[in-house]
């Protein structure tokens, strides 16, 4: 692997870090990039742990003098920022408990958004949604849907007439749906690329410890028919990186 002293020694790094304190420094290799990792800033403003996103916030600011959500923002905003600074405020809701007939209330009306007369998606309902609620309510609001119309909402975007919107959504959909299956996917992408992204895979394999590495294994194994122990030994070349990778892969 290219660099390969260079991505062990910054895996090393972001390891021992707080998980706020990565996370802010994930954000900004994500904003400081040439095209912006959009997907990298999903994953950290969908967080399931509560509140980390307001500690990352300030260990952003702390370290780089200034503020996270500011720099994520271009003009014109795109959809992908539309829905970050939506998951954003919802992070604001700091409840723990979550209400099943909301949660159906809202199902409903994120049906209703994706089939209105216009034949896209009612950006205004989903990005209210998404403001107004913690990402446990959110979760259970998508269980929900699946479980009234027998299908991941998802599966609805992936219809005529989405654009960068529904791109978007479906990407923070699957990071707040279900993680686990998330993160198992991504794993699986960045150590089948030639010369596999080692950035890509530290990142993804860190956040896998934030979702729960033993649920990212099991929705890997079932994903992929393998264990992601051994596709890990076969894609990445001996050495210290991928001892480090796959001691990762073995948390508890």
């Amino acid at each position: 692997m290219a660099n390969s002293k260079n991505e062990m020694c910054n895996t090393l790094y972001l390891w021992m870090l707080e998980p706020h304190e990565r996370d802010a420094v994930l954000a900004n290799d994500a904003i400081g990039r040439r095209v912006t990792d959009y997907k990298a800033l999903m994953e950290i403003y969908s967080r399931q742990k509560l509140s980390q996103l307001f500690f990352t916030k300030h260990a952003y600011l702390a370290k780089f003098k200034r503020h996270m959500d500011q720099d994520m923002i271009s003009e014109p905003s795109n959809s992908y920022q539309k829905l970050l600074l939506a998951l954003a405020a919802s992070q604001s809701s700091h409840h723990t408990d979550v209400s099943q007939h909301i949660a159906n209330c809202d199902a409903k009306r994120l049906y209703e958004a994706r089939h209105c007369s216009t034949g896209g998606t009612d950006e205004s309902v989903v990005l209210e949604i998404f403001s107004k609620r913690s990402i446990p309510q959110l979760r259970l609001a998508l269980f929900s849907y699946k479980q009234i119309y027998g299908h991941d909402f998802t599966k609805a975007l992936k219809k005529d007439k989405s654009g960068e919107f529904e791109e978007a959504l479906r990407i923070a959909i699957k990071c707040v749906h279900n993680p686990a299956q998330y993160y198992s996917r991504m794993v699986n992408k960045s150590i089948k690329m030639g010369d596999a992204d080692a950035r890509v895979l530290t990142r993804v394999m860190l956040g896998s410890t934030d979702a729960g590495m033993k649920e990212v294994r099991s929705a890997f194994e079932k994903m992929h028919g393998r264990k992601m122990q051994d596709a890990i030994c076969e894609s990445l070349p001996d050495g210290d990186y991928r001892d480090f990778i796959l001691a990762l892969s073995n948390i508890p």
